[in-house]
């Protein structure tokens, strides 16, 4: 990769990671499901407009909007808003690649290796590191819910590979727009009209500022050049760039939040990250099973729309 690309990638992860720490700050100035709703609302406006007709059947854009636009993200603001610390969801979500090739296996018939097996193994290490980790000072109960949002994430990257987008802005774009009115449901039903209508009413620069930030920064920004970088070069080559996101994430919630890194912390992070290089990035392929060769080959080839697809939605928050 050139220095530019480089560079390029590192600012994706670092405003992937950052995104953690602003959204504690939204969530100091909306609920979780009504502030979900917005990010999505701005990310869909007025992009769609610029990005052209859906690439990829509609049944497909609903689903992964539902997913992950709507349980996974649902799930991880809620579990922020109810005490998950903005540096340890960064870190735990990555164990979304263990999910990711688990379902995969049940799904598509992807047999991982023994090395990703492995690597899962390290992976769920980590998680139960930073479960003790949060056990000793913050609610389980957020934690587990962030584990859920991972499990969502596995579920939606699962989809997004059967559905191969051939351009990862287009699709991002257009599955934002489906999570927007039942996120506002949801938020209507759970958190009821006053406090939204509350916070629509308080709206200050800030919090304008952090909808821009979700929306434009880290969702238009962030997948544009990511998928950018994924037609350029292999994607084995910029997936472990995503590996970052955990650490400036860590970094920006410890300067900005002063949220603590402690000794079990920076032991789970080198467990999760361990593991998940080695689930995501191991060489060798993946032994299908009987009756789905074919289309396994198909879909991971080197530079294919679906290796690129799978790659593409594993960055984010």
């Amino acid at each position: 990769m050139r220095p530019t690309h480089i560079c390029l990638a590192v600012l994706v992860a670092a405003v992937w990671g950052v995104n953690f720490t602003v959204i504690e700050v939204g969530l100091a100035h909306f609920p979780p499901l009504l502030f979900s709703a917005l990010r999505f609302l701005a990310a869909a406006l007025p992009a769609v407009f610029f990005v052209g007709r859906p690439k990829v059947a509609w049944k497909w854009i609903v689903a992964v909007g539902l997913v992950l636009g709507v349980a996974k993200f649902g799930l991880l603001f809620i579990g922020m808003d109810a005490g998950m610390p903005a540096g340890l969801s960064s870190l735990v979500l990555q164990i979304q690649a263990v999910f990711t090739a688990l379902i995969a296996f049940a799904v598509l018939g992807e047999r991982p290796t023994g090395i990703r097996l492995a690597g899962m193994a390290v992976a769920l290490c980590g998680v139960g590191l930073a479960a003790v980790d949060e056990g000793t000072g913050g609610p389980l109960g957020a934690f587990a819910l962030v584990i859920g949002a991972a499990v969502c994430w596995g579920a939606s990257n699962v989809l997004t590979r059967k559905a191969s987008p051939p351009d990862p802005l287009n699709f991002m774009v257009w599955v934002s727009t489906v999570p927007v009115v039942p996120l506002l449901g949801l938020s209507l039903l759970t958190e009821g009209p006053s406090a939204d209508l509350h916070a629509l009413g308080s709206l200050d620069w800030q919090g304008a500022g952090v909808i821009l930030y979700v929306a434009w920064i880290t969702t238009v920004f962030g997948f544009g050049a990511w998928g950018w970088l994924l037609h350029r070069h292999p994607a084995s080559t910029v997936a472990p760039f995503s590996l970052l996101v955990p650490v400036f994430g860590m970094s920006s919630a410890a300067l900005f939040l002063g949220e603590p890194i402690g000794p079990l912390r920076w032991g789970a992070a080198a467990l999760l990250a361990g593991g998940v290089a080695l689930t995501s990035l191991a060489p060798g392929k993946e032994r299908p099973k009987a009756g789905s060769e074919t289309r396994s080959k198909a879909d991971s080839a080197p530079g294919s729309a679906a290796a690129a697809a799978r790659d593409q939605v594993s960055g984010p928050a």
